[in-house]
């Protein structure tokens, strides 16, 4: 009876992830960044750099790292403050942005590009109309979500209401509020700790970090895959216990994260913020056993 019983919760299991899982996506992977129909030209010009995109850029340098086809020259040197108070000062992460895209520095592909599009103050960004373009679930309380960092309805410049990112917003391990992981050398996360070991089990590892003077700072990239805006595939060599498959993602998230997925009683989009904020956890909190839930 307990073993008939023990298979019945086990098939169960199984079936919540199966409803979690998806199969070949509906709608092409880029999404958003079709840019219009554009597809990938719109931000890897094929010629000429951001001056193949029609764009009259002062950076004598455009296209020459990545292709790039939109112009950042508007954001060389510039600082700017994002996520509220910080540790590098009073209020907020300050981060002062590279002054040539042959900077050498992560902040370049995985901040600054991004920025070309998605600052709106000193940047404009070609196509950008400042609207979220997925549909957003029935809970959220607006449907119109800001896509630019510098110029959401707040006077222009203002990134104190943004995650951090940059050269000074690092990853820590250990503490009150962080994993009981550890950094290698390299700036690696490593979540070998008895806490963040099981989270990978539970949940997994998806966040991408940036090295940088041998620690891992957050980027635009650490928690969004430009490529891919509503599937993230869980395959042999990825860090999670998760049974294998296309998961359901939004917002070009790196990870499980689907808000719309009609369970009140759903994590998985907790899960994805405790990747890196694991005072919050369960597992941190004598929680160990407690799956990710869809």
């Amino acid at each position: 009876m307990k073993k008939a019983l023990l298979v019945t919760l086990v098939v169960m299991a199984f079936g919540m992830f199966a409803m979690a899982q998806l199969g070949p996506p509906t709608s092409d992977v880029l999404g958003a960044h079709l840019n219009y129909g554009r597809g990938c030209a719109g931000c890897h010009a094929p010629h000429s750099g951001a001056r193949g995109n029609g764009i009259a850029t002062l950076d004598q340098t455009a296209g020459d790292v990545a292709l790039w086809g939109q112009d950042v020259y508007p954001l060389f040197g510039k600082t700017i403050i994002t996520g509220g108070t910080g540790k590098t000062s009073g209020n907020g992460y300050t981060e002062v942005l590279p002054t040539s895209m042959l900077a050498g520095t992560p902040d370049v592909l995985d901040l600054l590009t991004c920025l070309s599009c998605h600052d709106g103050n000193y940047a404009q960004g070609a196509m950008m109309k400042n609207h979220i373009y997925e549909s957003v679930p029935s809970t959220y309380a607006s449907n119109n979500i800001p896509t630019l960092l510098g110029n959401d309805g707040n006077p222009k410049g203002d990134y104190l209401n943004d995650h951090p990112v940059g050269l000074n917003a690092t990853v820590g391990c250990g503490g009150q509020y962080n994993w009981d992981c550890t950094i290698s050398s390299n700036g690696t996360i490593l979540m070998t700790g008895t806490n963040s070991a099981q989270f990978v089990k539970n949940y997994g590892f998806f966040v991408s970090t940036a090295a940088y003077n041998n620690l891992p700072t957050v980027m635009c990239t650490t928690c969004h895959n430009q490529h891919l805006m509503n599937v993230v595939n869980i395959g042999p060599k990825t860090q999670s216990g998760l049974p294998q498959g296309n998961y359901m993602t939004m917002f070009f998230i790196r990870a499980p994260y689907n808000p719309a997925s009609g369970t009140s009683g759903s994590n998985q989009t907790a899960q994805f913020c405790r990747q890196c904020h694991g005072g919050e956890a369960n597992e941190s909190n004598g929680g160990g056993t407690i799956p990710t839930t869809f």
